[in-house]
């Protein structure tokens, strides 16, 4: 062994050290005999340090994992024989060898074994446990090993290959015929002998049964002995919680479900009469939150054998199964209102599923309407915030609330499944009386209740919001409680879960508003004021910024009273905060996005006439020009680098501003009758030069492309004049990053505009082309995977530019650039269908491909287009599909081989017999084709039906490929 090397492997080495042993590491794998000497260091224990010796065990596993069908039989023997005589000396060494080479050493014994075991090493667990017998340190190896087997056999989480999966079955089939009562057994004597004097082999020998129970005989661990000893155990501090989860795993056995009903009913039995449902006397919350989640196990699992018995038609037991689930609701309760959120929650499954059973009830008795009823006030409880929760800072314990509030959502919904009356009288109850003192009620109760109402709408479901209509009675309810909501004065109460939740349920319920319109202007000054948009919690201003430009656009038709007031209003809010005065404004520029959509929003849909809206949009956009144009000169002088870009940020806010109030605007149309046209335009020739600033380009030029793709929209052809000047600036000097962001805009102008843009198209396409082939052709590193990345992408926009030029119908453009460049950009699209394993990439070539045969392909075609067909475009028909990266089980790739047979068909629509005569006396011949296999291909190109051809050439290309 290289001693320096092996310096390496402990942690505190330096790095020079670490990446030789590294090196070291890689070439004993890849050594024919590296393994024999790790072999010998661990059987005659060669070396003391841990990490040496983890070291040597790492080289064996990768033996055993890849090359062990290369070794001769002597030299398997002799990895046996090393494992054996190494589990030997672990009986016999003074102190044991640390957990990380124990666990590592099992997976050894793991893999070995499940290579083995069906060939030549039949005996290998009757060989450990001669070696372990029942000493603690080789009992604790001989369970570690048996987890590992188990995680190579069963666990769901590793991906097997069939092969592996029929290995595996195989292996289990063979362990449950020779070898499991045999296990079972010494397990039982595992247990017995060390249950009262080594808790650490107990646990892991109970984690070992619970792990096989869910694939071996049952009836080997659910009889009297076993389960004898594990509710013993249930009474041992040490050692109550694994054996609690070993129940669960027994109970959670897939079995007969009358044998079931009884193993659970009689599991209970013991368990009542041991004192284990009296949960209010246990104080340990660890071994509780195991226990609920074993009662959740035989409840659901009573749920499981009653569904089958239904469906079955066996109705008497099925009304035993009925009974004894009826018999938990009791405990189930007890625990879903327990006040650690990890028991209720364990429970929560079962709770649910006996909800669905109540719903599928002709009718209920009045015990099941009162666990209904039960369950609905649990909810409502443990849906309560706590003191300990913290608003301002949510670390881990807050979100797993969350969580657990999520899971109590699913619940309610059920219970408004089964009684949406009840439920609807139960809320209604509890927010009337909370709203009524809400002045003298702890934050958590109001939130609650507030919070009650907002999940109505979600549990009592109704389309399109329309919950104050059709059902009186719910309507009224809901009615009630919203206006008591708007009208109580509650949004003044001073905690953020109270504010927050009353703008989320006026937002929920805006459809309220059209039916008592009267509360609007109450429920605007609540966001505008001190309780919304400039409340003291950040957070709060933040979300209501949101909520209300929701509330405005969704309550559009009733706002126009106020335009003018909300306006006035939130105009300190529309301020752009510039990065010099230290000013903290009171929104993000996120935040102040929705506050400008809502301004848009405000003026576009008021019934004021067009001379107006334009002079509110002016008075709204003009601050934003003025700002831009003295940052923009102060960016152009900054010398600071950090100064530049607090600079560049704000003028991307302003543009970004701009660009967020035309989102009212629907089209053009809109746009010109609010008279708003020559405001934009404005805007346009303000930002424009931002374009030109040779400081922090990419955030300028991206905020302007932006405000660009809206304005086409918006203003449609009076963009135009500005396209040619913007991109000769957005090309200069780009990266892949800048061209891929430019040329949807381009595709965008294109298929829009089509012919109107030829000129300038042709004008820009070579330029724009290399731009596309100078950051192509960089050198990158071999390893960068993120310029290889990037670079992928921009190919893909490259041909998506392709793509949108011949689609829309502008083919004109390539061909007016000559023949050189013509030909130049066709090699490319020849390029991309065959060379790159990029299927997205390959799919738009060929969509390309045959778009061009279909325009030029024709007799009348551009002079040498039909000798480029048959040399170039039907031979990346065939290399394309043929490459090994072509992977035809491949979504992606199986739309790529679906256009390339569009391509050929094209081909033979536009060259007729000439096509298919190429084909069979030259290209396919020259492939090695066999003279049936070239007409059955011409045969299927021929038929009419191009879907035919489509599943022909897959067949084709799969018989094809090696």
């Amino acid at each position: 062994m290289d001693e320096q090397a092996l310096l390496g492997l402990n942690p505190n080495a330096d790095s020079d050290f670490r990446q030789r042993a590294l090196a070291y590491f890689e070439q004993l794998k890849i050594s024919p005999d590296a393994w024999q000497v790790c072999a010998e260091a661990l059987a005659q224990r060669t070396y003391s340090d841990d990490h040496i010796k983890f070291f040597c065990f790492q080289v064996l596993e990768h033996q055993v994992k890849y090359k062990y069908s290369e070794l001769t039989t002597v030299q398997q023997q002799l990895i046996r024989e090393t494992l054996i005589s190494w589990l030997q000396a672990q009986m016999l060494n003074p102190q044991p060898e640390k957990t990380f080479i124990r666990n590592k050493a099992a997976q050894v014994f793991a893999l070995l074994f499940v290579t083995e075991y069906l060939t030549r090493w039949p005996k290998f667990f009757f060989d450990i446990l001669s070696v372990v017998d029942l000493n603690p340190r080789g009992v604790d190896l001989y369970l570690r090993i048996l987890m590992a087997i188990d995680s190579e056999l069963v666990d769901r989480d590793v991906v097997h290959t069939s092969e592996e999966a029929r290995r595996n079955t195989l292996i289990k089939d063979t362990m449950r015929e020779q070898c499991i009562p045999n296990l079972v057994e010494s397990w039982y004597q595992i247990l017995q002998n060390y249950q009262y004097t080594n808790s650490e082999v107990t646990c892991q020998c109970l984690e070992v049964v619970g792990a096989y129970v869910s694939w071996i005989d049952l009836s080997l661990i659910a009889n009297d002995r076993f389960i004898n000893m594990l509710l013993g155990h249930m009474s041992i501090e040490v050692l109550r919680e694994e054996a609690c989860d070993c129940l669960f795993e027994i109970v959670n056995k897939g079995m007969d479900p009358v044998d079931k009903m009884k193993l659970v009913e009689s599991l209970c039995q013991v368990l009542q009469s041991a004192g284990f449902f009296s949960i209010d006397q246990e104080e340990d919350v660890d071994f509780l939150a195991r226990f609920s989640k074993l009662v959740n196990g035989m409840g659901q699992s009573l749920i499981v054998s009653w569904t089958k018995l239904i469906k079955n038609g066996d109705i008497k037991n099925a009304q035993e199964a009925l009974q004894a689930i009826e018999t938990k609701v009791a405990l189930m309760l007890q625990l879903l209102i327990h006040e650690d959120d990890d028991i209720s929650s364990n429970i929560i499954g079962f709770c649910y599923d006996y909800l669905h059973i109540l719903k599928q009830l002709p009718v209920l008795s009045d015990q099941q309407k009162a666990n209904v009823e039960a369950i609905m006030l649990a909810v409502m409880k443990k849906l309560t915030y706590d003191e300990e929760y913290n608003f301002e800072n949510e670390g881990e314990d807050e979100a797993m609330f969350v969580e657990y509030r999520k899971q109590l959502k699913l619940l309610l919904d059920r219970l408004a499944q089964v009684s949406p009356e009840l439920l609807l009288a139960s809320v209604r109850r509890v927010f009337s009386s909370t709203l009524q003192n809400w002045q003298t009620t702890r934050f958590m109760e109001v939130e609650v209740a507030i919070r009650l109402l907002y999940m109505l709408a979600e549990a009592l479901p109704v389309s399109h919001g329309a919950h104050f209509s059709g059902d009186v009675s719910k309507a009224s309810a809901l009615q009630d409680m919203m206006r008591t909501l708007v009208t109580s004065g509650v949004s003044s109460y001073q905690h953020t879960s109270v504010t927050l939740e009353f703008f989320e349920t006026v937002v929920r319920y805006e459809k309220f508003f059209t039916v008592e319109p009267q509360h609007i202007p109450c429920v605007l000054m609540a966001f505008l004021d001190h309780r919304g948009l400039r409340h003291s919690s950040a957070k709060v201003r933040s979300r209501t910024a949101y909520l209300f430009s929701r509330f405005v656009k969704s309550l559009n038709k009733q706002m126009n009273p106020f335009i003018e007031d909300i306006l006035n209003r939130i105009q300190d809010l529309l301020e752009l905060s510039p990065p010099e005065n230290g000013y903290q404004s009171l929104l993000s520029s996120d935040d102040q996005l929705f506050i400008y959509e809502t301004a848009g929003v405000l003026i576009v849909n008021s019934e004021y006439p067009a001379e107006r809206k334009q002079a509110l949009m002016r008075n709204l956009l003009t601050p934003l020009m003025e700002k831009f144009k003295i940052l923009l000169e102060k960016l152009m002088l900054a010398q600071d680098e950090e100064r530049q870009a607090s600079l560049a940020d704000c003028l991307n806010h302003a543009v970004g501003f701009a660009s967020r109030t035309s989102k009212a605007f629907s089209n053009k149309q809109t746009v010109k009758q609010c008279g708003c046209s020559e405001v934009y335009l404005d805007c346009l020739q303000t930002f424009l030069p931002a374009l030109s600033c040779p400081l922090q380009k990419d955030i300028l030029r991206s905020g302007v492309r932006t405000f660009l793709h809206r304005m086409i929209i918006c203003l449609e052809e009076e963009v135009l004049p500005f396209i040619p000047s913007a991109s000769e600036h957005m090309l200069k000097d780009c990266e892949a990053k800048d061209l891929q962001e430019f040329i949807p805009l381009i595709n965008q102008i294109t298929a829009k505009f089509k012919i109107q843009v030829s000129p300038f198209l042709q004008q820009m396409f070579m330029p724009l082309l290399h731009a596309i082939f100078e950051v192509l052709l960089r050198p990158a590193e071999e390893n960068d995977q993120s310029a290889a990345l990037e670079k992928q992408m921009l190919r893909r926009s490259y041909f998506a530019f392709l793509q949108t030029v011949t689609g829309s119908g502008m083919s004109e453009v390539i061909a007016n650039q000559g023949a050189e460049n013509v030909e130049r950009v066709l090699v490319t699209i020849i390029q991309g269908a065959v060379e790159y394993p990029d299927p997205i990439a390959q799919k738009t070539c060929f969509i390309i491909l045959s778009k061009l045969v279909e325009l030029w392909g024709g007799k009348d075609g551009p002079v040498g287009f039909a000798d480029f067909v048959y040399k170039h475009i039907v031979p990346a028909c065939f290399l394309a599909p043929l490459k090994q990266t072509f992977d035809l089980a491949d979504a992606q790739t199986v739309l790529a081989l679906s256009e390339c047979a569009v391509t050929l068909k094209t081909i033979h629509l536009k060259r007729g017999p000439e096509c298919v005569q190429y084909l069979q006396q030259e290209y396919l011949p020259s492939l090695q084709v066999a003279p049936e296999i070239i007409q059955e291909f011409c045969q299927a190109l021929q038929q009419p039906d191009a879907k035919v051809f489509k599943n022909y050439l897959k067949v084709f290309f799969q018989r094809a490929k090696p």
